[in-house]
């Protein structure tokens, strides 16, 4: 499987309707969108107001990355503006099986996320339940970071565990993704891409989705 999520965290947020137009023409599969709090991160980015006005424009499933601590007080609120896909940080929440239950009586598909100093091993005992991992390979809290290398081993890694436990969840990596690696991340086992500044930066964003997904 090889889907494209770009990120609107990248977008221009004074054109932000164009770019989800865009986006929807595009061979994207999914609208990624960054919530951060300025406390689980060092920025602020957009909240609930904002993922209720992307929602009427979309015409791809919203996948909301939650950067924020306590997680699961918010999942409700997002459900109700419109997420599809709501992914929040290990590091974040105590009790994440919990949490993960929360957000699939939702009715929603449930991710949970990993900075790049946490293993993939903390999911064992969770992994089966999930729709969703997403490993960040950069540093969470700003975009046009540059890509960790690491993360290469990191999802062959989860690739592993996932095939010895037959788990269905997607792999999804996030940060300093371009057209240059996105083969590799596939051929290592990644499923989705979260591109934003070598989408919304590039000259020709269709095209740059275009050759991502090749």
């Amino acid at each position: 499987m090889k889907l494209i999520a770009p990120s609107l965290l990248s977008a221009d947020f004074l054109h932000l309707e164009n770019d989800i137009e865009m986006v929807n023409r595009s061979e994207a599969d999914w609208f990624h969108c960054d919530v951060m709090d300025g406390r689980f991160v060092p920025n602020i980015s957009f909240g609930i107001p904002v993922i209720q006005a992307i929602k009427k424009k979309v015409q791809k499933p919203l996948d909301v990355h939650l950067m924020i601590v306590e997680p699961d007080k918010y999942f409700e609120a997002f459900a109700q503006a419109g997420a599809d896909i709501i992914t929040f940080h290990f590091e974040a929440c105590a009790h994440i099986h919990r949490a993960v239950q929360k957000i699939k009586t939702l009715g929603l598909k449930a991710g949970v996320v990993l900075n790049p100093h946490t293993p993939v091993a903390v999911l064992e005992d969770i992994l089966g339940d999930l729709d969703l991992v997403l490993l960040m390979s950069v540093n969470p809290g700003f975009g046009g970071q540059k890509f960790i290398e690491r993360t290469y081993e990191k999802i062959r890694k989860l690739r592993l565990m996932m095939d010895e436990q037959n788990a269905s969840a997607l792999i999804e990596v996030d940060g300093g993704v371009n057209t240059q690696n996105a083969k590799a991340l596939f051929e290592a086992g990644a499923d989705v891409l979260v591109a934003g500044n070598a989408v919304f930066k590039s000259e020709n964003p269709m095209e740059t989705i275009h050759q991502l997904k090749q």
